[in-house]
Formats: structure tokens, C-alpha cells, sequence
């Protein structure tokens, strides 16, 4: 890839751009911390009382049983479902309302696993998902990227590849990811092949696979046994599919077949109402809540109708709306507060979470983007998350994948594994020879405390300048967003690709060249 020069008006006025590129290349990283996932180390923000959790789950069980979930083009779902206790009433000759009796989703889900282990190409790297785990992932399913560079524009296969490659380049991400943008140069029922490919050939981290059509979604299983072996596959968790349901209130057979083709091979998937308030789902927040459990523990149950003990992942995915214009809003408080109830509800189910992440509807890496982040990011940290999606790069309310957010959100990731990690408390940390070695009134900086920790103590930021204003102004005044263009150049720059044997790598490819060979190419 052709990489373009590096556009900054302080330095284009001072033509001080040689720090930039100096200072971008800083490591940035606290090796310590360099780990497959986090192990929470802070605990969980409790939001609501009993009361009133009570009252949200006894809504959610009538919305099943008054109202009910409507299936569309999957005699074979709504067989399972009716097996099961599901009462059935048909609307059309390929759609079917089901209620279920209040606790009989809640019965169904017993099976589902509390924790799994997705495992990784790099066993080292396989990530726990559930219980006190944290896994940070990047962004999924925008249509467009953009740069500082050339601005916003429909995403490519070589963009997708990019992305893979930052995230398998930094610490601060442990899983791969899925559709991080889509690369709409590749036919629409090819580029899964394509996707998955480049996860494994770019990253040795675990990732998700196609959900967009039932044989995409068996495609990139049959991969995975390519990769991992076929008893291997049958035996463990090693990829998993992001799969959401049609609010308000329905799953389509797309949904469905692909959901029982995961969970048939034993694999992992989430199950996430993707709710806009006032649109798709009551405007206050537990309304929405209440149908986010509601669709999404009935979505997680087909898995276990299908595969008891298959690894399934609850969900949510709250938004707001701006009333005025009718668009969506991400990184507002009442969603956050969203999320913060939606883990409490999880961990009374005793099932893994997946919710909230860097949401924002900013157009521009700049002060709304991260401060709308923060606000979602921190939701999912302290309603205890276990697998966050869209971690990294999300921008223009989820249309569009920003290279310079993504270095930015990554960073920031960075930062909550030392937050995540708690205040260790010991002999060492309460550092009373710090203070005594050589008494009041001295420095600190030549102690032996001080000198045995100073490289490990705090986060040390990839991005942030802290240097004085004289020093960061005789440099140029380079902003964050200048830092990070810089930044994932660098990175692309160093890049190197994991090694993956040359036997599994030719028969990945010649699996793809035979699919590919099979279709015609179909763009839309």
C-alpha cells in the first residue's frame, strides 16, 4: 500500500514534521500487561435494586408470553421451539408467532455454558469469554473507512486487511475481530471467503465468522476445521458468529439457520438486539431493556435446542435517538446506564455479556468522538462485559471505520487494562521503604522503590503528549489525530504477518478457489 505523506497545519506552518514520525514510533506499551484477556481486578457496578431488576425480568418473560417472538422462512426453528413448549400461531405460510409460558426461555437457557474458552491459532493467545474475563475486539460491519488522508470512502478488501493487521499488532486487542469494514470490491457472496481468510493469514488471535447467509455461515466453520482440525472443531469453541435479531420482536430465517449451523458445530455465537429507542424499542430505558432480554435470551435458547452446552453470549446493543431529527445517537448516558443494568441481568442469568464498546456518531477523530467513547466504553467496563465489541475505530454512528480512531480507541483500551486491574495491595505497593529510605523532605525518583518499578508503574501512552506547552509547540503542535495518522502508518510499516503452515495455507486456498468457482458473483 501506497502510504501518503502524513497532512498537519501546525506543521505545514512551522514545517516541523520529523518529531511527529519520531515520537509515533515510541513504543508505548507496559509489558507486564501484555495478556491473552484481563482478568477483572475492580468489581462490578451494581445499578439497580432487586425490586426493580425483579420487575424488568417479569416484563421481559410477558413480553414472551403476551406478545411473543415472530420467526420468518424456519419450519425448522419453529419445530424445535414447538417441541419445547412454544405456543405456535401460524400468520402467513412462512411466518409464525411463538409465546413461550413465563420461565420457559429462562429453563431452556440452564444448559447454556456460564464461560468458554475460544480458542486461537496461537493457543496463547485463546481468550475466556465469561465469568471475570475482559476481551476488547475492533469495530464490525461499517460500509465505509476513512483517514485523514483521503477522507471517507467505501471500504475495501486491503482496508479490511489493514485493520487485522493493527489489531493483530497491539496488545490492547485480543481478538481479531469479524467484519471490522465491509470490502464491497468483492462480491457480496465471496467476500466472507476473503474475511476469513485474512484473519487467519493476518492474525493468530481468535475472530468471528460470517452470519450473512447460512452457507457463509458453514463456510467459515469448514474453514476453522481446515485450521484447527475437524475433531479439534468438534470438541472446543473456535470461532464464533455475531448474530442480531429483527427488532422489535423478530427473528428471520437467516438469523436462525445460521444461529443452528454455529451452535450444531458447537460453536459460539452472540445474540444482540440492535435497539434504537423510539424506533424499535420503547424510548425509555428499561422498556428497552426488558425487550433486549426478552429477544435476546429466546435467540441464545435455539442455540441449546439445537446443541445443549453450545456457547452462547447475551447481548445488547442500546441506543438513543436525537427527537428532533430522528437520527440515531451513540455514546449518550441513558444507553450507558442500559448497560449497567444489562450486567447485572446476565450475571442473574449466569451467562457471558456482550454490550456497549467506543460508540460514537462524531464524523471526525476529535473531542466528541472520544468523549462520546468514553461514555459507552466505560458502560461496558463497569457493567462487566466480557466480550466488547467495536473496542476500536468506530466513528460516524457505526457507518464508517477510522484508521486514526482505531489508534485512538486502542489506546485507550490500554489504559483500562490497568484500570480493570484494581489496586494491588501488599508489602511492596504500600511502599513504606520508599518513604524511609531516605526520610522527609527528600525525592523519590533515586530510591530503590522507586527504580524497581518505574518502567511498569503506570500506562505508558502510545499517543498522548505531556510534555510541557514550550516543548510540544517548538515541535510543531501536533494534535492526537496528527499523532495517530502517523501512528497506524508506523505501525503498517513494522508489520509482520504470524507464520501459518504452508500445507493448512494451500488448503485454505484451494477451499476458497473451489467455493468461489461454484457462484457466480452476486453484488447485492
Amino acid at each position: 500500500m501506497d502510504i501518503p505523506a502524513t497532512p498537519d497545519l501546525k506543521t505545514r506552518r512551522r514545517g516541523r514534521s520529523e518529531s511527529l514520525r519520531t515520537r509515533s514510533g515510541a513504543a508505548g506499551q507496559n509489558p507486564q500487561l501484555e495478556v491473552p484477556f484481563i482478568t477483572r481486578g475492580i468489581p462490578t457496578y451494581d445499578l439497580l435494586s432487586e425490586d426493580s431488576l425483579v420487575q424488568i425480568e417479569q416484563t421481559a418473560e410477558r413480553i414472551l408470553a403476551e406478545i411473543g417472538i415472530e420467526f420468518r422462512d424456519d419450519p425448522q426453528t419453529v419445530a424445535l421451539f414447538r417441541a419445547a413448549g412454544g405456543q405456535v400461531t401460524p400468520l402467513t405460510a412462512n411466518s409464525w408467532n411463538i409465546r413461550f409460558a413465563p420461565g420457559l426461555i429462562r429453563n431452556l437457557l440452564r444448559t447454556a455454558p456460564a464461560q468458554f474458552v475460544q480458542h486461537a491459532r496461537n493457543p496463547a493467545k485463546s481468550v475466556q469469554i465469561g465469568g471475570d474475563a475482559v476481551v476488547f475486539a475492533p469495530s464490525y460491519g461499517s460500509p465505509f473507512v476513512m483517514d485523514l488522508d483521503r477522507g471517507r470512502r467505501y471500504g475495501t478488501l486491503e482496508d479490511f486487511q489493514n485493520f487485522i493487521k493493527l489489531g493483530q499488532s497491539t496488545p490492547w486487542l485480543h481478538h481479531s475481530g469479524g467484519t471490522i469494514c465491509e470490502p464491497t470490491d468483492i462480491a457480496v457472496n465471496k467476500r466472507h471467503l476473503d474475511m476469513v481468510y485474512a484473519h487467519i493469514r493476518f492474525s493468530d488471535k481468535a475472530f468471528l465468522g460470517s452470519i450473512t447467509a447460512p452457507e457463509r455461515a458453514e463456510d467459515s466453520i469448514e474453514m476453522c476445521r481446515i485450521l484447527f482440525g475437524a475433531d479439534f472443531v468438534d470438541r472446543n469453541c473456535v470461532i464464533m458468529g455475531n448474530f442480531n435479531t429483527t427488532s422489535p420482536l423478530v427473528l428471520d430465517g437467516v438469523t436462525t439457520q445460521g444461529i443452528r449451523a454455529y451452535a450444531a458445530a458447537g460453536q459460539g455465537s452472540i445474540h444482540l438486539p440492535f435497539l434504537l429507542g423510539g424506533a424499535v424499542s420503547p424510548l425509555t430505558m428499561a422498556g428497552s431493556v426488558a425487550q433486549c432480554l426478552a429477544e435476546s435470551m429466546t435467540s441464545c435458547a435455539l442455540t441449546q435446542l439445537v446443541r445443549p452446552g453450545a456457547p452462547a453470549v447475551l447481548a445488547s446493543f442500546l441506543s438513543s435517538m436525537s427527537l428532533r431529527s430522528g437520527s440515531p445517537t451513540f455514546g449518550t448516558p441513558e444507553p450507558a446506564l442500559g448497560s449497567l443494568v444489562m450486567g447485572q441481568l446476565a450475571r442473574r442469568l449466569n451467562m457471558p455479556l456482550r454490550c456497549a464498546g467506543n460508540f460514537s456518531t462524531s464524523k471526525l477523530p476529535d473531542a466528541q468522538a472520544m468523549q462520546q467513547s468514553m461514555m459507552s466504553m466505560m458502560s461496558a467496563v463497569q457493567c462487566g462485559a466480557n466480550y466488547v465489541l467495536h473496542s476500536a475505530g468506530f466513528l460516524d454512528g457505526l457507518l464508517s471505520m477510522s484508521y486514526e480512531k482505531f489508534m485512538m480507541d486502542v489506546d485507550l483500551c490500554g489504559a483500562l487494562h490497568g484500570y480493570l486491574g484494581g489496586v494491588t495491595v501488599n508489602e511492596d505497593t504500600l511502599a513504606f521503604e520508599a518513604l524511609a529510605e531516605k526520610g522527609p523532605g527528600a525525592h523519590l525518583f533515586a530510591t530503590a522503590h522507586t527504580l524497581r518499578h518505574y518502567q511498569t508503574a503506570y500506562y505508558d501512552s502510545a499517543l498522548d503528549d505531556n510534555q510541557p506547552w514550550e516543548t510540544w509547540d517548538e515541535q510543531g503542535g501536533i494534535d492526537a489525530a496528527s499523532r495517530a495518522n502517523a501512528r497506524w502508518k508506523a505501525t503498517l510499516a513494522a508489520y509482520e504477518a504470524p507464520a501459518l503452515d504452508a500445507g493448512t495455507d494451500a488448503a485454505l486456498q484451494e477451499f476458497i478457489a473451489k467455493r468461489k468457482s461454484s457462484m457466480a458473483d452476486a453484488w447485492y
